[in-house]
């Protein structure tokens, strides 16, 4: 299981990467980063968790994700963060930003850039990020 970037990326962030020599390891190695006031849920799932930054108010449960995400505040401003649903499954390369809402059942287009709310049930893409599917 150690030889599952995959794996040891939620395990390491799980427990809270208490032991600085294992969380500078970790920051080295996969160049990731979770702020501490990240409220996740479970069901977390990541593939390939490679040059990613996420800084939210909180993320639902069974949230998904690529490479290259980042997750974070607009101007600096720590109160102003993304607040992320249930069951979201998030491309790579993909940049959320500020102050907004991701609702449910999700899924978000690789390469593209987040900066409005996203109802539930859609699939959006683009940069800005559009809805371009409501699923049922």
């Amino acid at each position: 299981m150690l030889y599952y970037p995959e794996f040891v990326f939620i395990f390491s962030w799980r427990i809270k990467l208490k032991n600085f020599r294992w969380r500078s390891l970790f920051y080295k190695n996969y160049n990731c980063k979770i702020f501490g006031g990240t409220d996740i849920k479970g069901g977390l799932m990541c593939y390939h968790p490679f040059a990613t930054v996420i800084n939210a108010k909180s993320i639902g449960e069974n949230f998904q994700f690529r490479n290259s995400l980042t997750i974070g505040n607009k101007n600096n401003d720590n109160n102003l963060l993304p607040i992320i649903g249930n069951d979201v499954n998030v491309g790579a390369n993909v940049v959320i930003i500020g102050d907004i809402t991701i609702g449910d059942n999700v899924i978000i287009g690789a390469g593209s850039v987040v900066v409005k709310d996203i109802p539930s049930n859609s699939i959006v893409a683009g940069n800005p990020a559009e809805v371009i599917k409501t699923m049922q």
